[in-house]
C-alpha cells in the first residue's frame, strides 16, 4: 500500500503488523497478544487521523493512487457487463467507458471515467480526462439507453476534461454542452455517483442526473483546487490553503444541496478495503433506482428539473 503524508503514523503500525505475523507464522510461536496490542493501536490511530480530515487530505484521498476506478468496482456491482465503443464519429476514447450490464436483474446502461494504474495505463486513458470523442460516445449510450427504456448510471472520476488544442478543434465545449442537454430530456431515470474527482466539465458532462451520489472522502468542484489556486492566488502550489474554502467535498455538497446522498467508504478510504465500499455503493443504487423507477416519464424529466433548478438561494427583486 502506498501511504500520503498524513498516513505515515500508520504505516509504522501496520509494516510492524505484517512482520510480527510473518513472523508467527514462520516461527509457530504465539504472538496473539502483541498482535492485538499492535491492532488496537492501528484501529485507534486510524480514528484519530480520519476523526478530522482537513478537506485538502480529502481531496488526497480521492486522488489516491490505490484508490478503486469504475473497472474495480464493476465486477462487484453489475452482471452480464456488455463494453461498447467509439461515439461513431472520430474514434474510440477510453477516458470514458460505457456498456449495458445488469444491476440486481434490473438492465441499465453505464457511462463512466476510467484512468489508469501505471505510466501506460494512464496513457491509453488519458488520465481519465475524456477528449470530445469521450463524451459523445457517453450521450451515444445515454441516447440509446432513452429509446430502450433503461436506466443510466454514471461514474465520476476526473480531474476535467482533456485541454489539449485537439480537444478543442473537435469541438470539447460543444461536446460537454450536448451532454448536458441530453440528459436532461432523456425520458429515463439517471443516477450519477462521484468515485473520487469530480472535476468541473468533464464532471458535469456525465453529471445530470435525477440524484447524484458521493462517496465519502470523493470531492466535487468547478475546477482543481490547483487551478483555483492559480487563478485566485497566482500561485497553484497554494491549493491546500485555499482547497478548504471551495466548499467541495461530500459533508458540505450535502449541506449546499448539490448531492443527495453520501455513501460510506471503508475506513481509511475505499482503497483499504474495495469490497466493503463496492457492496455500500451497491446498496445505495439499488435503493435509489427503486425508488426512481417507480417515476413515469414525465415525471422523471420533472424531478430532474426540479432537482437542479431548486439548487442555491436567490431573492426576487421588488420593481
Amino acid at each position: 500500500m502506498r501511504y500520503l503524508d498524513f498516513e505515515k503514523p500508520l504505516e509504522e503500525i501496520e509494516s510492524r503488523l505484517e512482520e510480527l505475523e510473518a513472523y508467527a507464522k514462520a516461527s509457530e510461536i504465539d504472538c496473539q497478544a502483541e498482535i492485538d496490542l499492535l491492532r488496537q493501536r492501528l484501529e485507534a490511530k486510524l480514528d484519530e487521523i480520519f476523526s478530522k480530515l482537513e478537506p485538502w487530505q480529502n481531496i488526497q484521498l480521492a486522488r489516491h493512487p490505490d484508490r478503486p476506478y469504475f473497472c474495480d468496482y464493476r465486477p462487484q456491482l453489475f452482471t452480464d457487463w456488455q463494453e461498447l465503443h467509439g461515439d461513431r464519429k472520430f474514434a474510440d476514447d477510453r477516458a470514458i467507458v460505457t456498456g449495458l450490464a445488469k444491476l440486481n436483474g434490473t438492465s441499465v446502461a453505464i457511462c463512466a471515467h476510467q484512468k489508469g494504474r501505471n505510466t501506460e495505463e494512464n496513457l491509453r486513458r488519458n488520465f481519465g480526462m475524456p477528449h470530445p470523442e469521450g463524451f459523445r460516445k457517453a450521450e451515444r449510450i445515454m441516447q440509446m439507453a432513452g429509446d430502450m427504456g433503461l436506466p443510466i448510471i454514471t461514474f465520476i472520476d476526473s480531474a476535467g476534461a482533456y485541454p489539449g488544442l485537439g480537444a478543442e478543434e473537435r469541438g470539447q465545449h460543444e461536446a460537454i454542452a450536448r451532454n448536458l442537454m441530453v440528459m436532461s430530456q432523456l425520458p429515463v431515470p439517471i443516477i450519477c455517483i462521484v468515485t473520487g474527482e469530480g472535476g468541473s466539465g468533464g464532471a458535469l458532462a456525465i453529471g445530470v442526473g435525477n440524484r447524484v451520489l458521493m462517496l465519502e472522502y470523493s470531492y466535487y468542484a468547478v475546477c482543481t483546487p490547483e487551478a483555483c489556486a492559480a487563478i485566485i492566488l497566482r500561485d497553484r502550489t497554494k491549493a491546500s490553503a485555499i482547497a478548504g474554502s471551495m466548499r467541495i467535498i461530500a459533508p458540505e455538497l450535502m449541506q449546499l444541496g448539490v448531492i443527495d446522498r453520501i455513501i460510506p467508504e471503508a475506513r481509511g478510504g475505499a482503497h483499504r478495503d474495495p469490497a466493503l465500499t463496492a457492496q455500500n455503493v451497491k446498496t445505495a443504487l439499488v435503493q435509489e433506482l427503486d425508488e426512481l423507477m417507480k417515476l413515469s416519464e414525465e415525471e422523471v424529466i420533472e424531478h430532474r428539473y426540479q432537482r437542479f433548478r431548486q439548487m442555491g438561494v436567490f431573492e426576487m427583486a421588488q420593481v
